[in-house]
């Protein structure tokens, strides 16, 4: 493109050549002059209508604000939820020990109604509320949560720790020959020093005779491992049960054996039927309670029991 110039400075007219090359800057540099108009003009319409601006910087503060309770309610919602569950665990936890303290309560012997494990102790007092407003409250509930957590933990192992000596104790008693071996007899024979009935001479009588029907039903008087149950040359058909801490108890001359050895029974299983067998002189069960090998009086036991 060609430009002419004329003026009456030149003494001739001047030509101008221009390229793409210039009327591309040229049209850069409009542009940038059009942009820098437009923003001049959103400046100065900013500057002289604030309260435009003001609505909207009250408006994006209102919805940042909004923004940020909404965050602290979810936040307050999930530090709650967390705590109902550690709460619902927690009372999950009371009726277990609610439950544990009733059977300890009948093991030892107590009236459960002193304790009232299934109902809420008896509480009073002024009415003071807890206002949840800020998160030093949260934290101090979260520890108090934390503390009776751990007591409570404290607690169940203690009952469950005392439960397990009550059971021990129980088992023990269990294991003692407390219970007589036949439900309805009386003694024929008792323990002691009596004239022996086939020399009439004095003898030691280690045991106690129980005079009853032949084929009457014979119980263990305790629960423990049958240790002999065969026929033995004075005591018959004998039946022999081991209770453990050395105590043994001995059911001899019945007329037949229902258990063998290594049986384990508990107390009041039929172990034997009464009859006649051995050095005997008519249908009795001869009963003995040994410890540690020596023979003891077994009245003692079952008094032991009715007391």
């Amino acid at each position: 493109m060609n430009i002419i110039l004329v003026s009456n400075r030149f003494a001739k007219a001047r030509s101008v050549t221009l390229t793409q090359t210039h009327l591309l800057v040229a049209g850069v540099v409009a542009l940038i002059v059009l942009i820098v108009a437009i923003l001049g003009a959103q400046y100065m319409l900013v500057r002289f209508q604030p309260g435009v601006m003001s609505n909207e910087m009250r408006a994006w503060l209102a919805s940042a604000q909004e923004d940020e309770q909404q965050k602290q309610q979810a936040y307050l919602h999930q530090s709650l939820d967390a705590m109902a569950m550690r709460l619902g665990k927690m009372q999950a936890q009371l009726q277990r020990l609610d439950g544990l303290g009733t059977r300890l309560a009948k093991l030892t012997g107590m009236n459960p109604s002193e304790f009232s494990f299934d109902q809420a102790p008896a509480q009073g007092g002024p009415y003071i509320p807890v206002t949840l407003q800020s998160g030093a409250s949260l934290m101090a509930m979260e520890q108090q949560l934390t503390g009776l957590s751990l007591l409570l933990s404290d607690r169940n192992d203690k009952l469950v720790a005392l439960e397990t000596i009550l059971q021990q104790d129980r088992l023990d008693k269990k294991m003692l020959p407390t219970v007589a071996p036949v439900t309805v007899a009386w003694f024929s024979s008792n323990f002691g020093w009596r004239n022996d009935p086939f020399t009439g001479k004095s003898a030691m009588h280690e045991g106690v005779d129980y005079m009853v029907p032949e084929g009457t039903p014979i119980y263990a008087s305790a629960g423990g491992i049958v240790v002999y149950a065969e026929t033995h040359p004075q005591y018959g058909n004998m039946v022999e049960i081991d209770h453990g801490n050395e105590v043994v108890t001995r059911y001899a001359h019945a007329s037949k054996l229902l258990v063998k050895v290594g049986d384990v029974v508990r107390r009041g299983h039929e172990i034997a039927k009464v009859g006649s067998t051995g050095r005997s002189t008519g249908n009795h069960l001869h009963f003995e309670v040994r410890y540690k090998g020596t023979a003891q009086n077994p009245v003692r036991f079952l008094q032991q029991a009715a007391s």
